[in-house]
């Protein structure tokens, strides 16, 4: 089955953008003249996401204004953060059973609608689809990599490829987990073990927007495209 609903993680501290994020989320911080998290909304929109939901934590209040007249359903998570796994399972109740496509609102993206890459990618067998780079084009990632590819297209931890932060992933899992607060690598990991992880390399341009020095990077990235 192919995904229907999108959730889009707003919910981090921001604390590595510093003063940025004294007064206000990290997904408000502009690019190119927008709030991050509006492309990050505008791929879920332009990929007929629906429902689409956005979770908060932090300054949640103003987020909430922010999209106050967007087709979003709010995950609220300001008694405290769940971390990426427990915040998916949190919004399961407004996101349904179906396999759900996750984008994080801190990146940068030129080239095709990453959501839309994902859902042409999508094949039954798979518990997870993640959105790659190849480590050496993964702009203002400062890491050693995520993941190897392997010609069949499944992923083992490595350091070839990185993770965009965009991904469809099979919800079932999810209730295999018991603590309220955990992270989808501990999902991946075991769809690694059981050679359902797999990898989609993206054909457009990626940018990291998690420290103030990547906003240039992120600005040129949207201002030249993809290579």
């Amino acid at each position: 089955m192919s995904p229907r609903a999108a959730m889009i993680f707003a919910a981090g501290l921001g604390t590595r953008m510093g003063a940025l994020t004294a007064t206000r989320p990290k997904p408000l911080i502009e690019v190119g003249g927008r709030p991050l998290i509006d492309q990050a909304l505008d791929h879920a929109k332009g990929a007929g996401a629906a429902p689409i939901v956005v979770n908060v934590h932090y300054l949640a209040d103003q987020i909430r204004t922010h999209l106050a007249r967007e087709p979003v359903l709010i995950a609220d998570e300001t008694a405290g953060l769940l971390e990426t796994g427990g915040g998916l399972k949190a919004a399961l109740p407004l996101l349904g059973p179906d396999p759900v496509w996750t984008i994080n609102s801190d990146t940068a993206w030129a080239g095709p609608n990453p959501l839309r890459a994902l859902a042409q990618g999508w094949r039954p067998e798979m518990e997870a689809l993640l959105l790659l780079v190849p480590t050496a084009r993964a702009r203002g990632y400062r890491g050693m990599g995520d993941f190897d590819l392997d010609p069949t297209g499944r992923l083992a931890r490595g350091t070839s490829h990185v993770y965009t932060g965009a991904q469809i992933l099979r919800t079932e899992g999810l209730a295999e987990m018991p603590d309220p607060v955990f992270s989808l690598n501990r999902l991946w990991d075991r769809a690694a073990g059981r050679g359902g992880l797999y990898g989609l390399v993206y054909s457009g341009a990626w940018c990291d927007v998690g420290r103030p020095e990547n906003l240039p990077l992120a600005e040129n990235l949207l201002r030249v495209g993809a290579p």
